[in-house]
This record gives structure tokens, sequence and C-alpha cells, in this order.
């Protein structure tokens, strides 16, 4: 399929690479990941020309701003990389949109930054790479959190989407996973980490408090298309105390999209089509995590319906993100 648009894709200022160099530079492309994350133009446009991608929404590195506990640090580094970003898109404005990264340490200064990314430099929406660390390394803080109820407002006054992307858990978190390290990253640990935030933040009421905020989750849902049944049959029985209105799969189908990134398989994308619809999946790679031609080889050949391959591979970006495409 020819000009798709894809938004999980990635690009790291010199400030966040060290959390990039996690992932080696053992790529079967021709550039090793940390080449590919610090290449703006050249190499990433041959790529997409190569695979029939007209517009990327690029977004900075997991974990980058996150993990950076300092919290003027956090607060500088955000503006930096946005401000870069906001250089690449003014170059290739046809080729490139962006996500804003934030410093979700300090709510008012995520707000502040938000404003400025939307308004001032056209950002498209948000990208965080999952819970932040504030004033220590150890003192992890998810979304759900209330001190986040005016940066949810303020999200929802500008009507852009937010995209929970992943990131490796705190250790104390993974113990179920000790010594057994080819498990973490995206084999594993980042979709489990992901899955449940998302729904730590469609349970505890986010969404019954702020109706119209758009939450954006990569690799086809992180599993919740396929187990969002089993989690509402239980919760329906027993709620626990559960703070949200309704159960997941509502919010679900209300106030959540995913994507395709790094997730190159028929079975599970007709799984959340058919839980969720063809209108909330969109197209990504994860690129340079994951490699454009895999993802666009196994799109293009998919055996879904036109109208629903147009839907994914573009239709929803222009719809969601209100592009001036045709």
């Amino acid at each position: 399929m020819l000009r798709k648009v894809a938004l999980e894709e990635h690009f790291a200022i010199p400030e966040t690479m060290e959390g990039a160099l996690l992932y080696g530079r053992d790529s079967p492309s021709v550039l090793g990941i940390p080449e590919r994350l610090l290449d703006m133009m050249d190499y990433r446009l041959m790529e997409m020309d190569e695979n029939g991608i007209e517009l990327t929404i690029l977004s900075l590195n997991s974990p980058a701003i996150q993990e950076i506990y300092k919290v003027p640090d956090a607060i500088e580094t955000a503006r930096i990389a946005n401000d870069r970003l906001a250089e690449t898109v003014e170059k290739r404005r046809t080729r490139f949109r962006g996500f804003a990264a934030l410093p979700m340490q300090d709510p008012e200064a995520a707000i502040l930054e938000l404003r400025r990314a939307v308004t001032e430099l056209g950002m498209l929406g948000v990208l965080v790479n999952g819970f932040s660390q504030i004033d220590s390394p150890d003192n992890d803080v998810y979304l759900d959190d209330r001190r986040y109820d005016p940066f949810w407002s303020e999200l929802q006054k500008l009507d852009v989407p937010f995209y929970l992307h992943p990131r490796e858990p705190m250790p104390g978190n993974v113990k179920m996973l000790e010594n057994h390290y080819w498990l973490h990253g995206a084999a594993w640990a980042f979709g489990v980490d992901t899955s449940t935030h998302a729904l730590r933040m469609m349970s505890s009421g986010i969404f019954d408090r702020y109706p119209r905020l758009k939450l954006l989750i990569g690799h086809l849902g992180e599993g919740l298309p396929f187990l969002v049944w089993r989690c509402d049959n239980m919760l329906s029985k027993r709620k626990r105390g559960m703070p949200a209105k309704h159960l997941m799969a509502y919010y679900m189908n209300k106030n959540v999209w995913v994507t395709t990134s790094g997730q190159f398989h028929t079975p599970p994308l007709i799984c959340t089509m058919l839980q969720m619809g063809a209108d909330r999946i969109l197209f990504s790679t994860d690129y340079p995590f994951e490699e454009i031609s895999d993802a666009s080889n196994w799109f293009d050949a998919c055996p879904i319906s036109e109208s629903d391959k147009r839907k994914i591979g573009r239709q929803n970006a222009i719809d969601l993100f209100k592009l001036d495409i045709r």
C-alpha cells in the first residue's frame, strides 16, 4: 500500500541516547540502532520511500525524559528535544510531523511544555514513555496519580492524542523475570508494564473525569484486545472498589486507539479488529527497533479488505490527527 502514515517512529538526541544503547548495535540494517535514531533525514527518508510511507509522526526514544529524575534536567531536556524535532519538521513538513516529549515529573511544567509544543511548535500530540522517576531513581509515579488531573484537563482542551509508550519496568517490579534477561524489553516486559499501566488509567476513572481524552497504545494494544473480556468478566462480578464507572472494553472502544507497531502478524490484528473495529487501529512500525520493511511487507500483503487496509494504513491517522493531507 502506498502513502501510508506511520506514528510510532523514534528519534533521539545525544542527551537521550543512553537508554537506546541498551539495545546495542546488533541491528540487521546497514546502520545500527543508535545511528538510525540520530539520523533524522537521509536514511530514514530512503526507508520511507522504499516502503510506501508518505508521512511519519516522530517521537523521542524511550525512556528518555521519563528516566531523568532530576526535575529541572527533565524540563530542560524535553524542551531541547521538542525544539530539535520542530526544526526537522519545518524542513520536511510533507514527510514529518511530531509528538511532544514532556517532563511528567512536574505536572505544571508538563502543561506549559504541552501548550508550547502544540500551539507554537505544531506538535500533533504527546508521547510519554510510561511512568516517570521523580526526585530519585527509585521513585516511580504512574499516570493514574491524581497529581496529573490538571494535565489531563489541559490535554482534553487541546484535543490532541496521548501515546502511552513502553519502557523497562522498575527493578522491583520484575522479580519474576530475574535471571531471565531475554524476556526484558520488547520480548515481554514492555508489554506487561504498559498494558498494566493502561488498565490503571482506565480503571482509575481518568476517562470518566475527562471523557474526550484520546489514548494511543502500541503493539496492537499490548495484548489488551485479547485479554479484556476476562478482565471485564471478573470486574463485572467483583469491582473491589474500582473507581471507574464502566468496564475496560467500554473505554477501549471509546477512548483508545492502537497501532500495529512491532506486531506484524495477522491473527492478533484480526483479534484486535474484532474487539475494537478497524476504525481504531493505525499502521506503525516502531522504527528503528523494528524494520520498516518487515512492517510494510506484512501489512501490504495482509489478507484484509482494501477498505480496512486504507483505514488502518492511512485514513484513521488523517482523521485522528486532523492531518492536512488527502
